[in-house]
């Protein structure tokens, strides 16, 4: 090889490496976008804006009124901050007795164990459902599949006459009380969130390979340790996703409460509690904001909790189905 080929490679080899791919050492080009480009985004950036200010100014004002004395509350000079903010409304909803002998604390803890045991029963039967529907083939697969979604657009006031009527029967032919208490509530909460958590966990199981769970039955994994120790791991950003449907489906629920358990007020949940506010006087705007904004909080813990698995187990389900 002469000198004159060594020096040509040289330069190539230096040519194409300066010019490729970046060494650890050598700076990076940084891509910045130009003024124009930037002030054809802004359109969308301010759409963005007047579309999350519309969202949020209904909570803020929710907030700020439960914050607001009375006489603020129905003064024609509405004004986006309290004026003079005040905490009896909270006290009167917390502190104080809508129904005698039953407080905020018995609305609160009705409504965590009927919420809570809707999501862990529903999430439980939904995952057991989705690894039927999407492992195995059977009759009529296709057609349960479909009545899940016709189900699913049916809202649960249609239902409720007939599913009534049912529970009723149930009780005097088995002596189980299903109305009247919180047992009624709950299997009700569970079946109606069932067909979306269903068809959502079901894109995320056919998502898992077949060949994970082969490998660990040649190991000697029985099938329950198959389902906990490798499919629930994998799922269980569907089954955050899934819950939150559930939970919210069961934490702000009013017509199956008020119909189930008619005048069982010891089993009241908080969305019950709203209603005792409005009288045939007038309707108490203070009390009831605080109300509602005491009956967000949970909702909001609940989601700072699932925010992490939320995103990715509402995108990673749409892989597969």
């Amino acid at each position: 090889m002469t000198a004159v080929d060594k020096t040509a490679r040289t330069t190539t080899a230096a040519g194409s490496s300066s010019g490729g791919s970046h060494g650890p050492g050598s700076p990076r080009r940084v891509h910045r976008r130009s003024p124009l480009r930037r002030l054809r985004d802004l359109p969308l950036y301010l759409a963005g804006i007047a579309v999350f200010l519309f969202s949020v100014f209904p909570v803020y004002w929710m907030v700020s009124t439960a914050f607001k004395p009375t006489g603020e509350i129905f003064t024609r000079d509405q004004r986006l901050f309290p004026q003079a903010p005040t905490l009896d409304h909270f006290d009167r909803v917390i502190n104080g007795q809508l129904i005698p002998g039953v407080n905020f604390g018995t609305f609160l803890a009705n409504s965590l164990l009927v919420t809570l045991g809707a999501v862990t029963m529903g999430a439980l039967f939904s995952l057991l459902a989705a690894v039927a529907v999407a492992r195995f083939r059977f009759k009529l697969r296709s057609a349960f599949i479909m009545l899940l979604i016709v189900i699913q657009m049916v809202p649960m006031e249609a239902m409720i006459i007939s599913i009534f009527i049912n529970f009723r029967s149930l009780s005097e032919a088995t002596g189980m009380q299903l109305l009247g208490n919180l047992s009624g509530l709950l299997i009700v909460y569970t079946a109606v969130s069932l067909p979306i958590t269903i068809l959502m966990l079901r894109g995320f199981v056919a998502a898992v390979p077949k060949e994970l769970e082969e490998a660990a039955a040649i190991d000697g994994a029985s099938g329950w340790t198959i389902f906990w120790r490798i499919l629930m791991p994998l799922v269980a950003p569907g089954l955050v996703a899934a819950s939150i449907f559930a939970f919210i489906t069961a934490w702000n629920e009013f017509i199956v409460a008020l119909t189930f358990l008619g005048r069982s007020t010891d089993n009241y949940t908080l969305p019950l509690t709203l209603s005792y506010y409005f009288g045939r006087f007038g309707t108490e705007w203070g009390p009831i904001m605080a109300a509602s904004t005491l009956l967000t909080i949970p909702v909001m813990i609940f989601f700072l909790f699932v925010q992490r698995r939320m995103v990715s187990g509402l995108t990673m389900g749409a892989v597969k189905g």
